[in-house]
């Protein structure tokens, strides 16, 4: 199959890029320079151009680029560029596929469980109602704009990913040097809940909403078993063999990291409902597998 991939530099883009070019599949790579090798097309999110010659016969379409939400603090210009990113950039491409004579089947487009807002310790599947603030208004905006994709027939599929447990790179790989360390521990009381799932089980979930036509809308991309920050401390220090005792009061990382503290002292007990009913598998199904494979992971 020929696909087209945005955001093919990144964690989750690399892992799919090498997962699907294993499998025989002819990746076309979204790039924003000029092309510097075969299998690369230019585009420009933010000036909404995309090269769609270079689309011209790709069957399918897995959409990841975007700032990153945890690279800077968000001050309203940062802030700008993570939705402008996100937002702009999916506008062009679902405009573009929509312009091809012969669109693709599927688009698979990135979104985050942050559309759901602060849920406490309800259960939340893709049923639930939008949250609010930044984070919730941008993934609604961000599912918004590809609303041209899905009315020229593509089957449009949100990819609603929570915190990726990987080795290198993303908020996990941020996490692993400082418990690794001795210096983890719990982010404000540790009572809110985080929505994990293992790298190998984020690319295997893409690829079943590549290949299962029955999927289109919102899919939650997280394991089937959220727990509380306290509870992922105690797995840490257990794998690790580190001492937990650190910890990160809420007034004090609010101070640090300004509104993005939001994003780690917010509770989100999300689960994968449409994944596990139209047959999903978890490798790993529990954080304490995810983390343990995350760290056999030598790539």
């Amino acid at each position: 199959m020929r696909i087209a991939l945005t955001g093919s530099s990144g964690l989750i883009g690399t892992a799919l890029t090498r997962d699907l070019e294993k499998d025989g599949h002819d990746v076309v790579r979204l790039v924003r320079r000029p092309p510097r090798a075969p299998g690369e097309v230019s585009w420009d999110p933010e000036r909404q151009w995309v090269d769609t010659a270079g689309l011209t016969g790709c069957e399918a379409v897995v959409h990841l680029a975007g700032a990153g939400i945890g690279d800077h603090r968000w001050t309203e210009a940062y802030k700008k560029k993570i939705r402008d990113s996100r937002v702009l950039g999916t506008a062009a491409l679902a405009e573009a596929l929509a312009s091809l004579d012969t669109p693709p089947r599927v688009l698979v487009s990135g979104s985050a469980v942050g559309v759901y807002g602060d849920t406490g310790d309800r259960v939340t599947d893709e049923g639930a109602p939008p949250g609010t603030g930044f984070l919730a208004d941008l993934c609604q905006e961000w599912e918004e704009a590809a609303a041209p994709a899905a009315e020229a027939g593509v089957r449009t599929v949100f990819a609603r990913t929570g915190l990726v447990v990987a080795r290198h790179g993303g908020a996990w790989g941020k996490l692993f040097p400082l418990f690794r360390a001795g210096l983890g521990g719990r982010i404000g009381g540790g009572r809110q809940y985080w929505s994990l799932i293992a790298l190998h089980d984020h690319v295997a979930a893409l690829r079943h909403l590549l290949a299962t036509e029955s999927l289109a809308g919102p899919v939650n991309l997280t394991g089937p078993h959220p727990v509380t920050n306290r509870e992922v401390t105690r797995i840490m220090g257990r794998v690790l063999h580190r001492p937990t005792l650190f910890a990160v009061p809420a007034p004090a990382l609010t101070l640090a990291l300004g509104e993005m503290a939001s994003d780690l002292l917010r509770s989100q007990r999300v689960v994968p409902r449409r994944l596990l009913d139209s047959g999903f598998s978890f490798a790993y199904p529990r954080v304490e597998s995810a983390v343990r494979a995350a760290l056999a992971d030598t790539r």
